[in-house]
């Protein structure tokens, strides 16, 4: 972990203690191999972005309590069985270094462990009256839901305007993270408004986190110390790409669409689209929209009273949009 991550942790590093009692508790069963697979899950978790994101949207909105740890745990059980699920249906094999769930134990057992999941959070919030944090979070994996086949609708015509780019990515990336800062802000009892200003402010981070994800996409992998080009690959029209259709001609237009229609698993073709996008441009303008996202973000954090967990807060926003990889 690195070191600025572990000073934004220190405000809440007793409250994240307390959300992982819970959420390993929560994942235990009677059944062996299921509980093999639940410690397996606990044991490759990442960094704890979400949990984090809940923890200080509660410090900031009134006092953590034990609602707050069930927030999180929420949020983490239902965002793990929605990543179980896309493995599955994307046929991944590792993630940060660690095998997946479907790798390991084959799809079904995967989907299977994706319903348990989904099961465990649905009944964790319903045994504690949790209707407002249970609606909240089922609301953003329906928006994830439709965020992706819209995006899957999309990738087959290459028709995406700027304008459905976002409502993908609202949907599919930030839906996550509004949802993580208003269960966090509800947790505590926190009005009706401030709930959907911690949306809002986290809608906006996870836009920005998003775009600052395409613009990665066209940087040089550290290993090969070439660009992945993994977003042509498979034929998602990200920011810097569709800035470049918008900027091109009818006939370069339509030659790079068939570029990546036909030809996105053929590494020159790829590569001539990827330096068409740096020249046109079109990393610039998408480093410019996070930007705007993100100080969209921090203007929603203004006004509130100071306190070391909104700097915390602020700092978390930052290191999730900056960051080098």
């Amino acid at each position: 972990m690195s070191t600025g991550l572990k000073h934004i942790r220190k405000p809440i590093e007793t409250e994240l203690a307390a959300f992982d009692e819970v959420f390993r508790s929560t994942m235990k069963s009677k059944v062996p191999l299921l509980d093999k697979i639940t410690a397996y899950i606990v044991k490759s978790k990442g960094k704890q972005m979400r949990p984090m994101f809940v923890m200080l949207s509660a410090r900031i909105s009134g006092e953590v309590n034990a609602s707050t740890h069930r927030a999180a745990t929420l949020i983490e059980l239902l965002h793990t069985a929605t990543l179980v699920h896309d493995d599955v249906v994307d046929d991944s094999n590792e993630r940060r270094g660690f095998f997946l769930i479907n790798a390991l134990w084959k799809n079904k057992i995967a989907v299977l462990i994706g319903d348990f999941l989904l099961s465990r959070g649905m009944l964790l919030a319903l045994d504690n009256n949790d209707f407002e944090l249970l609606k909240i979070v089922s609301n953003a994996v329906k928006e994830m839901s439709e965020g992706e086949l819209l995006q899957i609708e999309k990738a087959r015509r290459l028709d995406i305007e700027e304008s459905v780019y976002f409502e993908i990515i609202s949907k599919k990336t930030a839906s996550l993270i509004a949802a993580c800062c208003a269960v966090g802000a509800a947790s505590v009892g926190a009005s009706v408004d401030n709930i959907q200003r911690m949306s809002d402010f986290g809608r906006n981070v996870g836009i920005a986190f998003q775009i600052k994800d395409d613009i990665f996409d066209y940087e040089k992998n550290s290993i090969t110390g070439k660009p992945t080009g993994i977003d042509i690959k498979e034929r998602k029209m990200t920011l810097p790409l569709i800035y470049l259709l918008n900027n091109s001609g009818w006939a370069e237009r339509r030659r790079i669409i068939h570029l990546v229609k036909s030809h996105n698993q053929e590494p020159e073709k790829v590569a001539e689209v990827m330096e068409k996008v740096r020249q046109s441009g079109g990393l610039q303008y998408a480093g410019e929209q996070m930007e705007l996202y993100r100080a969209k973000a921090l203007a929603l954090l203004d006004g509130l009273p100071p306190s070391e967990s909104l700097d915390a807060l602020r700092q978390l926003v930052d290191y999730t949009i900056l960051r080098k990889k």
